[in-house]
């Protein structure tokens, strides 16, 4: 008899919710596929949107009033972290180094201000990396005065910064308060000391607590954790003991992130032992039982990875329909458009993503020239645009209201995606998705294969022969 899973899912003080899985469903489901931060996603991304239109797309956002969320990259780590796939450069703790980026930057800074040809109102800053934490309290500072001196910062909005809790002391937290952040995200991943060393990232419970109290202490609205579920030698009875730890510090935000394997993107990653790595049910087990402790702690589920506190933004905007998703994960959307500054930063201007090109070298390089180091990046058509409102709101909301459909878009939602007809009637019938005259929803289980769910509106991905660009979906 195949193997069933009894997932338990509290969505309320009192309220208890038994969901069934079986291994045929679970088998069925775990494929590779996008995590939608985006669509068109990043490989379907071309070079022919290159610095020229990018200029003509700031251009335009400088005719208007909208407003803006700025993302600034700091590519620097002092130790490499082996699960991690981000765009990362590897150097020792040295000034220079950071001084160097900081020349480049404000350069950078300077030429998407210049273009613009307005102040511009930045409703939301968040530094991340990399290690932002990296650059010393004056580089730090440094950054912030120039940020300051091209935008208009508002300063009741949301000013967040990545950290390493390695690499901060408490007068660098301080400082960074001071500076006029509000928000801090910290990178723990795992408590347990046989997954520390395998990933190369060992940070003692001790250690973070210590910097947990001094971001407590230094008067952040909001403290966030991030987690990741899937990693070499986890298990279910380990992460209980690492959610237990971090419940017991109550951050405001909790991202529960999926493991990505992508060895062929992160040559690091190749350094696990497979057969330590939990299979797709054991990882999934972890999972439910972590999402079930934070919600049994009095943690809200926010779509599908996040958990905050109830009176956290984060908590109220999903409940009212306010969420969003990017290159972050699920964010709020203050603003209108979304910069990215740096190497390999991502942007979304005018229906336009754009992408930096990806090394120290070639971003010195164009923006010495004077150029806008854009790499590559998608012009939205109308129909990309459409399915990322699709996706969008699945992601976000879990469900898509077809009235609203017609009154944004002018189209039938059954017209339009008669094409996806067999990929929705499917989901239904396996459980993921509810279906009527007025609503797509997606279902308590369906919520677990979020992805697999939007990959069917994905245009895209349908004209490719596989999908080993991604990581799996389970």
């Amino acid at each position: 008899m195949e193997k069933i899973f009894f997932l338990f899912r509290f969505g309320g003080p009192q309220e208890l919710l038994m969901i069934t899985i079986d291994k045929q469903t679970l088998q069925k489901y775990d494929v590779a596929g996008p995590r939608y931060t985006s669509y068109p996603t990043a490989p379907e991304w071309s070079k022919q949107v290159d610095a020229a239109i990018y200029r003509e797309k700031l251009q335009a956002f400088g005719r208007n009033d909208k407003t803006v969320s700025l993302y600034v990259h700091i590519p620097f780590c002092e130790q490499l972290c082996y699960f991690c796939a981000c765009n990362k450069v590897i150097r020792a703790a040295e000034d220079k180094v950071g001084d160097e980026y900081l020349e480049f930057l404000f350069k950078e800074i300077d030429l998407v201000a210049n273009t613009i040809g307005r102040r511009k109102a930045v409703k939301q800053l968040h530094w991340g990396g990399g290690t932002p934490t990296y650059l010393s309290e004056d580089q730090s500072r440094r950054l912030f005065d120039k940020i300051a001196g091209a935008f208009d910062i508002d300063f009741e909005g949301e000013i967040a910064i990545e950290i390493d809790p390695r690499t901060v002391n408490q007068l660098k937290i301080k400082s960074l308060r001071a500076m006029g952040f509000n928000r801090i995200s910290m990178g723990i991943q795992d408590f347990d000391e046989k997954v520390q060393d395998d990933i190369n990232r060992v940070q003692p419970y001790t250690a973070v607590k210590a910097v947990h109290e001094w971001c407590r202490e230094a008067g952040f609205h909001s403290v966030n954790f991030d987690l990741i579920y899937g990693l070499p030698y986890q298990t279910r009875a380990t992460f209980h003991d690492t959610v237990t730890q971090v419940i017991a510090l109550k951050p405001d935000r909790i991202a529960l992130y999926s493991f990505a394997y992508v060895p062929w993107l992160s040559k690091p990653q190749n350094k696990f032992n497979l057969d330590a790595m939990p299979l797709a049910d054991e990882k999934l087990d972890i999972f439910i039982a972590a999402r079930e402790q934070l919600l049994c702690a009095g943690y809200q589920a926010i779509a599908m990875d996040h958990f905050a506190l109830a009176g956290d933004a984060m908590a109220i905007a999903y409940h009212q329909g306010n969420l969003h998703r990017n290159f972050m994960g699920y964010t709020l959307k203050p603003a209108d458009e979304f910069i990215g500054l740096g190497v390999s930063a991502i942007g979304f201007v005018e229906d336009t993503y754009v992408q930096n090109v990806k090394t120290l070298p070639d971003y010195y390089k164009y923006v010495h020239e004077g150029q806008m180091p854009t790499e590559r990046g998608a012009l939205l058509s109308e129909d990309d645009r459409i399915r990322r409102q699709v996706i969008n709101s699945l992601m976000c909301t879990f469900r898509v209201n077809k009235r609203k459909f017609f009154d944004t878009w002018g189209k039938e939602f059954e017209d339009y995606f008669h094409a996806e007809a067999e990929h929705i009637a499917q989901c239904v019938q396996d459980g993921l998705m509810a279906e009527d005259h007025e609503c797509l929803a997606v279902t308590d289980s369906g919520k677990i294969f979020i992805r697999n769910i939007c990959m069917g509106f994905d245009y895209y991905l349908r004209q490719q022969r596989g999908t080993q660009r991604y990581s799996r979906t389970v």
